[in-house]
């Protein structure tokens, strides 16, 4: 990617599209990454090609999905078809299943849509290897954050009943064109596999995180009131008087699981 590159793109807000450019925080990220020939690549929101390129070069063949028509219409220019599979869509309404199983999911998200594209892209779990995102920091703090800390909350215990969520490395404004305000971070989600908690509904479960972490100074008893009362929580080993924000992952699927048995 050149600097002609960015001139000649006006970055779109609606996308969320602040493109990276900074040539030692891509080497860093594909190294984190560490791309083979044969891994099944999928990449979010290719853009100038700033990671495509030397992922292309690792693996030799990527699968890329770009909202932009415009920035689509340059990468197909650039990339045959047998290098890169290209699928104009929103990521949001994307059957990742469509793509095979082992997946490596990269992606400099945006940040306006990262937690619904985090929620959505978690529905493949059984489809993924991994997924190297990169996220404003504040968002990666919330999805590697411990209970009893201000950034655990619902994104935090989601991602967590399926995810091992690891930090990577910051990344400052000044890599990207046009510089964001915030500083970004790269994640790396791996599924838990053998060692995810088993949740009997999903669904139960998502309501119960919601509610707890609604009004996060309420206590569980008045939070989940519409869901469950004080009994259901203390048989299911929770104190009725403690807040969402203190209970560990574990906690919050004993009690999904125990509500949904009846």
């Amino acid at each position: 990617m050149t600097g002609r590159d960015i001139e000649h793109h006006q970055a779109r807000k609606r996308f969320g599209q602040n493109f990276l450019v900074d040539p030692h925080y891509v080497a860093k990220i594909v190294a984190a990454i560490a791309p083979r020939p044969g891994d099944n690549l999928v990449e979010i929101g290719p853009g100038l090609a700033a990671l495509t390129r030397p992922l292309l070069e690792r693996a030799g063949h990527l699968t890329a999905i770009e909202i932009d028509r415009d920035l689509a219409a340059r990468l197909a220019a650039d990339f045959p078809p047998d290098r890169l599979a290209l699928h104009v869509a929103d990521a949001l309404d994307f059957d990742f299943s469509t793509l095979g199983d082992e997946l490596r999911i990269v992606g400099n998200l945006p940040y306006n849509i990262s937690s619904p594209l985090l929620f959505h892209l978690a529905r493949y779990e059984t489809h993924l290897c991994d997924l190297h995102v990169m996220l404003q920091k504040e968002v990666v703090a919330r999805m590697t954050a411990a209970p009893d800390t201000p950034d655990y909350g619902r994104l935090t215990v989601m991602l967590q009943t399926r995810f091992a969520v690891t930090r990577l490395f910051v990344v400052p404004a000044g890599a990207f064109r046009p510089a964001p305000k915030v500083e970004s971070a790269v994640a790396r989600l791996v599924p838990l596999g053998a060692a995810r908690p088993a949740v009997v509904d999903e669904a139960l479960l998502g309501r119960v995180v919601a509610a707890a972490f609604g009004q996060r100074r309420k206590t569980l008893r008045n939070a989940v009131a519409g869901i469950c009362d004080a009994r259901a929580l203390e048989r299911a080993g929770i104190d009725p008087g403690a807040r969402g924000e203190t209970l560990a992952v574990a906690d919050f699927v004993r009690l999904a699981n125990g509500l949904a048995a009846g």
